[in-house]
């Protein structure tokens, strides 16, 4: 969804859908140590990237995003990212994770519409609900007639 970020060619914000992009100054950065194992490597370069996001206080998104962004995710977003050595994949996996995750809770639920069963398809379920019943009256013991 975002492209790495690089000093010359970055861009100048995040592109969560067609219809929100929000510039980076928005977001707030923090970096620390991830733990886990890695040796002094891990324990002294702060490689893990979290990126945190105002729902409430963002001049970037409309009233129906908010009020959408704030019922399903509350008014601060957090992301973390952790797995990579360098600290520069930690922060596009982050940027990535919270393009997706902002993506996801704007996506508006297409309501379903109820159709009736064909006449085909109920006569298929009513033939397939006697065979059924047929298989299951042929299981049942049957008197033996030599006894």
């Amino acid at each position: 969804m975002t492209a790495p970020l690089a000093d010359d060619d970055a861009p100048a914000a995040l592109h969560v859908t067609r219809a929100l992009r929000i510039p980076f100054d928005e977001l707030e950065w923090r970096f620390t140590t991830s733990g886990g194992p890695g040796g002094q490597h891990a324990n002294r370069s702060s490689t893990r990237a979290e990126v945190r996001f105002d729902v409430a206080g963002s001049p970037s998104l409309g009233p129906r995003q908010r009020a959408r962004l704030l019922e399903r995710l509350g008014p601060v977003v957090r992301v973390s990212a952790g797995e990579e050595r360098s600290q520069a994949r930690n922060r596009a996996l982050a940027l990535d994770r919270l393009a997706a995750r902002l993506a996801e809770a704007l996506r508006v639920e297409r309501s379903r519409v109820a159709t009736r069963p064909t006449a085909a398809a109920a006569a298929r379920r009513v033939d397939e609900k006697r065979r059924r019943g047929a298989r299951k009256r042929e299981r049942s013991s049957q008197p033996d007639e030599d006894r």
